[in-house]
């Protein structure tokens, strides 16, 4: 009997020392709308409000980004077809995942979020308002499911890092997360304290923003790609009008600004309805390249562009649209800066980097294309 209660005496000591598994995997986030969440254990069942938050989960979830997604929009298919195609032939259930509506055209029906059983709702801090109005977090809450907002494209400076931390507790790989963020840092770091150094003049350029997709002249303020810009040595003429970071400006003020550097956003736009004229760059198109720069100097045939000084001089160029909806910013700002100051960053080499990240952090294999020039290298 003795010997049977200091068997039971350890047992309990033991159970002491052990953490209990709800207690060892409960945590707490604030999201980047400053709400603080929390969780009994990291997330099972995740709907992307947003399919191009693959782009961020990928990384993350490298192993494989669909194991924990029960939903998604179909903004990845439509907007980045190349894209699209290269996850579902790695992780082919990514074609079986049903596509959910879009809370900013009204299109997300409530029950299809209940069908589904989530327990996080990933969401853009973009849709918050959407979201709001409808009281989704009100229904989501009787589900037991919670929403989480986070930001590649509002504020990218102030939201990308934190982001990535956020993502890395939901999905249990804060290991991840923080590597991912050191990473972004030093890449941003290689041309930001050059220029810091060095103090180049600025060139004037102009963001042509999803040309094919929207009238001339649409365009980005002062964050994303504008700021993209700004960080790689330019001055961003958006920034000039727009308040927010993304807007038009009419083609007359295009000709009274007169860029010296134009750089054109586009994507495999195939699969987006009325699409036409856009420029194709990203993954793989750099078999396509000659078709992509006769689209791309077809563009610059519009009034608002033939005068500039960046088509007498040949800086018009053509860069992937979804670098501003998605944690690699890095790439494009290394890529706009060799546009904008090539002398001072020769030894820079943005299809190097995008590889090497690609290797280190993502399950699809590199496939270049991701940008183009108007006149072909000699």
């Amino acid at each position: 009997m003795g010997v049977m209660r200091i068997v039971a005496v350890s047992t309990v000591a033991l159970m002491g020392l052990l953490p209990l598994p709800a207690f060892a995997q409960s945590f707490t986030i604030t999201d980047v709308a400053g709400r603080e969440i929390a969780f009994d254990k990291p997330a099972e069942r995740v709907i992307l409000g947003e399919g191009r938050l693959l782009y961020a989960v990928a990384p993350i979830e490298k192993d494989d980004p669909f194991a924990k997604i029960v939903g998604w929009r179909n903004d990845l298919k439509n907007n980045d077809g190349d894209g699209y195609a290269a996850y579902v032939a790695k992780f082919p259930k990514g074609k079986d995942i049903p596509f959910l509506g879009s809370l900013t055209d009204g299109t997300l029906q409530t029950e299809t979020l209940v069908d589904l059983k989530p327990d996080v709702v990933l969401l853009t801090i973009g849709d918050k308002e959407a979201a709001d109005e409808v009281k989704l977090e009100e229904t989501l809450k009787g589900l037991g499911a919670k929403i989480v907002y986070v930001d590649f494209r509002v504020h990218i400076l102030d939201n990308t890092e934190p982001s990535l931390k956020i993502l890395g507790k939901m999905f249990d790989h804060e290991d991840r997360a923080e590597a991912l963020a050191s990473y972004w840092k030093t890449e941003m770091a290689r041309v930001t304290d050059r220029l810091k150094d060095k103090k180049p003049a600025e060139p004037k350029v102009f963001m042509y923003r999803a040309a094919g997709l929207v009238e001339c002249c649409g365009t980005f303020g002062p964050d994303n790609f504008g700021l993209m810009v700004d960080l790689a040595g330019g001055h961003n003429l958006g920034s000039d009008f727009l308040p927010g970071y993304t807007g038009s400006i009419n083609a007359e003020q295009v000709v009274a600004s007169n860029p010296d550097v134009v750089v054109v956003t586009g994507a495999n736009w195939s699969n987006t309805k009325d699409a036409k004229d856009f420029v194709t760059v990203g993954p793989n198109a750099a078999a396509t390249a000659n078709d992509s720069r006769k689209a791309l100097n077809a563009l610059m045939e519009n009034p608002a562009f033939t005068g500039s000084t960046a088509v007498k001089n040949n800086e018009v160029h053509a860069i992937w649209h979804q670098f501003y909806a998605s944690p690699y910013q890095f790439v494009a700002v290394q890529r706009l800066a060799k546009w904008f100051h090539p002398e001072l960053f020769a030894d820079l080499d943005p299809d190097a980097t995008f590889k090497d990240f690609h290797e280190k952090f993502l399950p699809v294999a590199y496939q270049p294309g991701y940008w183009v020039d108007a006149k072909a290298a000699q």
